[in-house]
């Protein structure tokens, strides 16, 4: 029988821990946890599924990375609106006893897992109040939106974030910078909206989906539009399906957008990524729903929450194509 030496020319390594920057292909044995492994790489994107959140919600806010994330607020069974915070190590979702200040749902979020940001939303009206986490307590800003308003969505990072679209009662395209304390109203969204999904950051944007008021023939949109740190510029292709009420994250060069609600079809599970220019479908989640939330990156996406109908805990972790993993050798 061959051996890897004859076939590959050297030796397998003997290492007491997983290499942190592995060549693809690259092999070892790992002698503490006694493992034949291997990297490879992911011709194609999946969702997995993880451990469910601790609190089952919808119209939720998120903010971090798929191994660092946050989840926040919402609208929990009865109905009654919530303002639980959740953190997720990769793993495990911990709930922190000390939860938003104003409980409300419909809220937009941006940030990471240790300096998130939480504006908007509603408890019996639209608010725009604002709170900032710094990983275990959550402070109010005595400064919120200039425009109250909730269905909205969010980028960017705690000192630099950005607020666009949401509900009014109508639609609105208002747009807001936050700079750390107070919010500046700029340039609105070319297609007013609300129950969208956003990424990216303050300075290069990204907003996409959502319902518009009136007399648009077909309210639910594929509409997509790109921010420069002032304007707005719609691109013309945008999603492949009309959607409302999805989840996203990412760049506004790579980002990854997935469940919704698509109207009298009902909720869905579909997953579409979006380069710079174009939309392309993907795999779809292995749970469809709406009013989800989202973190993470186009590659390294998590999903969470939502409504199917009936609020949902479910968590699921997205690996997109071209990703190194490190896979290990069985014979069994």
């Amino acid at each position: 029988m061959a051996e890897y030496k004859g076939i590959k020319g050297f030796k397998v390594q003997y290492l007491s821990a997983d290499p942190s920057n592995p060549n693809i292909g690259q092999t070892w044995y790992n002698d503490t946890s006694k493992d034949l492994k291997y990297t490879s790489v992911t011709t194609a994107g999946a969702w997995a599924t993880a451990n469910n959140m601790n609190t089952a919600r919808n119209q939720l806010a998120g903010a971090g990375t798929q191994t660092a994330a946050l989840g926040f607020g919402g609208l929990v069974p009865t109905p009654a609106v919530t303002g639980a915070t959740e953190e997720y190590d990769g793993s495990t979702w911990t709930s922190n006893p000390t939860g938003l200040n104003t409980a409300r749902y419909g809220l937009g979020g941006a940030g990471i897992q240790t300096a998130a940001l939480g504006f908007g939303g509603y408890t019996t009206t639209q608010i725009g109040a604002t709170e900032e986490y710094d990983g275990a307590t959550w402070t109010s800003n005595p400064t919120g939106l200039n425009t109250a308003r909730h269905l909205l969505a969010g980028a960017g990072i705690q000192t630099a974030a950005l607020a666009f679209g949401g509900f009014l009662p109508v639609a609105t395209g208002a747009t807001e910078e936050y700079d750390g304390t107070n919010w500046t109203t700029s340039g609105s969204l070319a297609t007013a909206r609300y129950s969208l999904a956003g990424s990216g950051t303050q300075t290069a944007g990204l907003a996409f989906g959502g319902y518009t008021n009136p007399p648009v023939p077909t309210g639910i949109q594929t509409a997509t539009e790109e921010y420069n740190g002032s304007t707005w510029t719609s691109n013309p292709t945008g999603l492949n399906t009309a959607n409302q009420y999805l989840a996203g994250c990412g760049t506004q060069t790579a980002t990854l957008a997935f469940g919704g609600y698509l109207g009298p079809p009902g909720v869905t599970a579909a997953t579409e990524e979006y380069d710079g220019s174009t939309w392309t479908s993907t795999t779809s989640m292995g749970t469809a729903r709406s009013s989800l939330a989202g973190a993470g990156t186009q590659t390294s996406a998590l999903a969470f929450g939502g409504d199917l109908p009936g609020s949902t805990a479910a968590t699921e972790e997205w690996t997109g194509a071209g990703v190194t993993l490190t896979k290990t050798v069985t014979v069994s």
